[in-house]
């Protein structure tokens, strides 16, 4: 069945509208990963100060992008029914929600920075990581907008635009974190900071991009004119958020679950939380990528059901969740082959790069488990059913992941292979219960 000629035509269109998404989420992550290696470069302390601040920004940046999640499946179940006027009113509903979120998300955690001195970690990776984070917060206004934008033109399956503009700003930001961190062209060395700034522009120069494709491409000119305040409507908005709360409470189960792994790791000493932060950005590479698959099964979904076709909903997501296990697979193997050169690439710690080796191991079996969930996340969302999976990664990520992985950390002296361990159970859990929940409301 799954060979069928009417598989086949999903795996096809699931791909080539997942592909653009794949490399544009890859955009997010690796702005992370290019500040840890260049960070890397500069000291131990330094990688281990970007592992911290990263995995405290993860939570904003998750939250940040699950309210924005809110308008793709909105919009695609829209475009199925041909309502361009509700088209038109998400789009300026979303953008004054998102660029709110924005505002509000860089002032609270901004705020509350400085409470990352009584996380017990070491006095000079902290000192390091609060400068850094905070210029990561006030990136958020900038990203948020962005992803107003990025998020309503998926909706309608455009999605190769904001991939050109990742890509664009990945490159922006790799020449001006050299620039930055180390101080050339004549200006100052500002180490991680740098990082932080370069991070920040590059965010700033996708937003604009991506605010002037919508609003001069003449495929949009049907929706400009509502683009008014007088349409800005507080029950749209409203019922976004109510959408896009769920699925930000469950990226933050998950993100958070491996956010306060990285604070665990860090009881135990400033190297372990280094080859944690290498493992944790190979496997936040490969998430990001099946991210983008799993969009595309939320507007595959969505657009299918908006328009009656529940049976075709339904294949959508099983393909989706086919070709998500599939790609993750072919990671799983690529990560088992250079788990002993990844190190190299991010710090000189010989120490380092046995335990970060060990650890990328972990991360590679547990490819498959985090393939399904993240995939059967945006089948459900295509479905606009985003209160249970909360649920379930609730339960999967802080009554099962983290006690498991504490246990083995810490009262069985397994350290970061134990926490890592209890990742990867409570990420099988989740995949599992995840599956099965789409089956159950996903009609064959």
């Amino acid at each position: 069945m799954i060979f069928s000629a009417q598989y086949r035509e999903h795996y096809k269109s699931t791909f080539w509208l997942a592909y653009p998404v794949v490399l544009s989420q890859l955009g997010h992550i690796l702005v992370t990963v290019t500040d840890s290696v260049m960070a890397g470069r500069i000291g131990t302390a330094q990688l281990a100060a970007a592992s911290l601040g990263n995995s405290i920004f993860t939570i904003t940046l998750v939250f940040g992008l699950g309210i924005s999640f809110s308008i793709t499946p909105l919009v695609a179940r829209a475009d199925g029914r041909k309502n361009h006027t509700r088209i038109a009113l998400i789009l300026l509903n979303g953008l004054v929600l998102n660029t709110g979120m924005g505002v509000l998300l860089f002032l609270a955690f901004w705020g509350l920075s400085p409470f990352i001195a009584y996380l017990n970690q070491p006095a000079e990776v902290v000192r390091l990581a609060i400068p850094y984070v905070n210029i990561l917060f006030l990136s958020m206004v900038p990203l948020m907008v962005f992803q107003a934008f990025k998020q309503f033109a998926e909706g309608l399956s455009l999605t190769r635009q904001s991939m050109y503009i990742s890509i664009f700003a990945n490159v922006v930001n790799v020449v001006l974190n050299y620039v930055l961190i180390y101080g050339k062209l004549g200006l100052p060395a500002l180490g991680l900071n740098g990082a932080a700034w370069a991070t920040f522009i590059s965010r700033v120069l996708m937003a604009i991009m991506m605010a002037a494709f919508i609003y001069f491409s003449p495929r949009f000119g049907r929706y400009r004119h509502y683009l008014r305040r007088q349409h800005i409507s507080w029950t749209h908005m409203s019922r976004m958020f109510k959408i896009g709360l769920p699925i930000s409470l469950q990226m933050i189960f998950e993100m958070g679950a491996f956010s306060f792994s990285a604070v665990m790791i860090g009881w135990v000493g400033a190297r372990d939380l280094a080859a944690h932060q290498i493992a944790l950005n190979v496997a936040s590479v490969t998430y990001m990528m099946a991210s983008g698959i799993s969009a595309a099964a939320t507007i595959r979904v969505g657009k299918l059901r908006g328009s009656g076709d529940l049976h075709g909903a339904h294949v959508a997501g099983n393909s989706s969740l086919i070709l998500g296990a599939l790609f993750m697979a072919g990671s799983a193997t690529l990560i088992i082959l250079g788990k002993d050169l990844i190190p190299h690439l991010y710090v000189k710690d010989m120490a380092v790069h046995a335990l970060a080796s060990k650890l990328l191991i972990i991360a590679a079996v547990f490819q498959l488990s985090d393939g399904v969930q993240v995939v059967g996340l945006g089948a459900l969302r295509g479905l606009e059913d985003v209160k249970v999976p909360s649920m379930i990664s609730l339960f999967s990520y802080w009554l099962i992941a983290l006690p498991i992985g504490f246990a083995l950390g810490f009262w069985l002296d397994l350290a970061a292979v134990g926490i890592w361990l209890g990742l990867f159970t409570g990420l099988t859990i989740a995949a599992l219960l995840l599956f099965f929940r789409f089956r159950k409301l996903s009609p064959q």
